[in-house]
């Protein structure tokens, strides 16, 4: 009998800057994959579209302000980790307001040419988004 396993949506964003590095922020090392980098953003909320999820993370998380018209669509990814199976609309914005200032206690944030992103550990369902990076 196949395990059953809760199905979480949510987003994440390549904040892209114009020299075409992208925005990797270090995870909570309290929290689940502690430690690993990711692209910001988080789960959809109840009545919430993917774009506002990711206007409301990026300032809640990163203090960064998107407006929904500069956020396009990216990529999709679907993966099942042990516990949970994970949908993650992804996103790409070149154009946002104020700087990175991490607000939930993670320990750091780089920003990273696709090219050199293998060098830092991901989790499993953001690798796809690197393999589109340097595929697009």
């Amino acid at each position: 009998m196949p395990l059953i396993v809760p199905s979480v949506l949510c987003c994440a964003a390549v904040l892209q800057r114009s020299d075409n590095s992208v925005l990797l922020v270090q995870r909570p090392l309290h929290k689940s994959m502690g430690g690993m980098w990711e692209f910001p953003g988080g789960k959809v909320e109840p009545f919430e579209t993917p774009q506002e999820t990711m206007v409301r993370e990026l300032f809640e998380e990163i203090n960064i302000e998107v407006s929904i018209e500069n956020i396009e669509p990216f990529t999709f990814v679907s993966y099942t980790y042990d516990h949970f199976h994970l949908n993650m609309f992804v996103f790409r914005c070149s154009s946002w307001t104020g700087d990175v200032i991490l607000k939930e206690n993670q320990p750091n944030f780089v920003w990273v040419h696709p090219k050199d992103l293998d060098k830092y550990l991901v989790p499993f369902a953001d690798e796809p988004i690197i393999k589109a990076l340097r595929e697009k």
